[in-house]
């Protein structure tokens, strides 16, 4: 018991972790974005109204995670908002496109069947959105530009999936995800490599669960991979 008149100290671990959670907050609100620089250590200990040992131990945290990274004379940068991303990456390398195609099919077909059983307008105006992307994409010809835009309709069709944790599932695979599609493309846009999932927004919008599955998945195999 503290001496009468004084309020109980939280436990220094306790103190790392609520500085912690007021962190990842202020990451996920949007406040820090990715690839910004977050306040310094002086800053952040008034903001917080923590010490400078508490602040150091939650900031190291976020780096061993994967969501900050200190770069030596710059300060500490947000490189992700989710923690599970930079895990998932480390374990889907180059060498793994085969496991991280069938990782990509577990999600998108249950995706794509859900999106047809749960779409709503908006997600149909988004699908049609990200779709148009991609085409103009394809025909602009940059590798780079097309593999986001592929990315975006993809994540289109899980958002309309309106499944929130398969949505932060998928949203850590993101990084592999582009890294199949990069790999199917080469170095160049050929006509040999192009897949319409015009079919598969398609089926989004009839509402046939059945034939959404089976679009997602008819183009997800090792060979292919957008």
């Amino acid at each position: 018991m503290p001496p009468r008149g004084q309020s109980a100290v939280p436990p220094r671990g306790h103190r790392v972790r609520q500085t912690i959670e007021q962190l990842r907050a202020r990451i996920l609100g949007g406040e820090w974005p990715v690839g910004g620089r977050i306040p310094t250590e002086p800053q952040l200990v008034a903001a917080l109204g923590v010490g400078r040992n508490t602040v150091r131990e939650a900031v190291r945290a976020l780096v061993h995670a994967g969501v900050l990274e200190c770069r030596q004379g710059s300060g500490t940068y947000v490189v992700s908002t989710d923690e599970l991303a930079p895990v998932v990456a480390r374990r889907l390398g180059d060498d793994r496109m085969t496991e991280v195609i069938e990782v990509r099919r577990a999600f998108e077909v249950e995706a794509a069947r859900l999106a047809a059983l749960r779409r709503t307008p908006a997600d149909l105006a988004a699908l049609d959105g990200a779709l148009a992307d991609r085409e103009a994409a394809w025909r602009g010809g940059r590798v780079d530009a097309f593999v986001e835009a592929d990315a975006a309709l993809h994540v289109a069709v899980v958002a309309a999936a309106h499944n929130a944790m398969l949505a932060e599932l998928y949203a850590s695979v993101g990084t592999a995800l582009r890294s199949t599609v990069a790999q199917a493309m080469g170095s160049a846009l050929t006509p040999e490599r192009y897949v319409d999932h015009t079919r598969l927004v398609e089926a989004i919008r009839a509402g046939d669960p059945s034939r959404a599955a089976i679009e997602a998945g008819a183009f997800l195999e090792p060979a292919q991979g957008a």
